[in-house]
């Protein structure tokens, strides 16, 4: 066993079904005591099953997080499953929120968690990467589905590499579309499925979807991810191709999504992305 990985574990639990699968492989990993730290109207509630206790707070309120962690006791986290984009601008923030992001200058996940994530190191709560507990859900380079893309897909597939990396290096997103060599789509704070749809709406069927982690990308937080929602966005937008980047995109439900993929007749690959 991974001798990083801990006894007991608290998870910072967003929506979907990522930490719900997060919390049955830590348990596969050894993890004897697990516990979350959910957010109402975000997280499933499917959660509870899985963990040996949970507690709700509402989101935007940190000090009622910074509580949690004091009364479970436990000395190591991961923050897993997003939080909707649009709600930063609707909840109510709590004073040590408010605190916390006017001392940041640039507001992006890396900023905001990262701050988070000092507030919790000051009470003793190291935040682990998430990929210590989902490797064999980080596909390796190669074929996901049985077709192949073609020629031309595979360089918009190459352009969406280098286009995906510079922009997400720059916090503006992680994802990029494509379609017979022009930029449709550039990820920016409305998040990747809404991406997916505006460029599925500008150019009609056929984009090819690029997906990337960020240039020095902090595991902690804000990794890639792929499931059957995503899916339900593909066909949507009526796309071709999906491109994830290889061990470095979380693939939830793997066997579901490949099913779909099949089925919808999209090709789906992870590639080697240089840095």
């Amino acid at each position: 066993m991974d001798e990083r990985i801990p006894d007991s574990l608290a998870l910072i639990a967003g929506k979907g079904v990522y930490p719900l699968e997060l919390a049955a492989s830590a348990r596969k990993e050894g993890v004897k005591r697990l516990a979350a730290v959910a957010f109402r109207g975000e997280t499933d509630r499917r959660i509870s099953s899985l963990v040996d206790e949970v507690i709700w707070v509402r989101l935007g309120q940190l000090e009622p997080v910074l509580d949690a962690f004091k009364r479970i006791a436990i000395r190591h986290a991961v923050m897993v499953g997003q939080i909707t984009p649009t709600h930063i601008f609707r909840i109510r923030l709590d004073r040590a929120m408010l605190d916390l992001l006017a001392r940041l200058p640039v507001r992006n996940a890396e900023t905001v968690f990262g701050a988070v994530g000092d507030e919790l190191k000051a009470i003793g709560v190291e935040l682990l990467p998430c990929d210590l507990f989902m490797r064999t859900a980080m596909p390796a380079a190669g074929p996901l589905t049985a077709g192949a893309p073609t020629s031309r897909q595979q360089l918009d597939i190459q352009l969406g590499q280098k286009i995906a990396k510079a922009t997400s290096g720059l916090d503006i997103g992680q994802t990029v579309v494509i379609k017979d060599g022009i930029v449709i789509a550039v990820e920016a704070f409305e998040g990747t499925d809404a991406t997916i749809l505006r460029a599925g709406k500008l150019a009609g069927p056929g984009v090819v979807i690029v997906k990337v982690a960020k240039r020095g990308h902090d595991m902690r937080f804000d990794i890639p991810v792929v499931g059957m929602h995503t899916m339900k966005t593909l066909r949507k937008a009526r796309a071709a191709v999906l491109a994830l980047e290889a061990r470095r995109t979380i693939l939830l439900e793997r066997e579901r999504v490949i099913a779909e993929a099949e089925r919808l007749g999209i090709c789906m690959l992870a590639v080697e992305i240089e840095s």
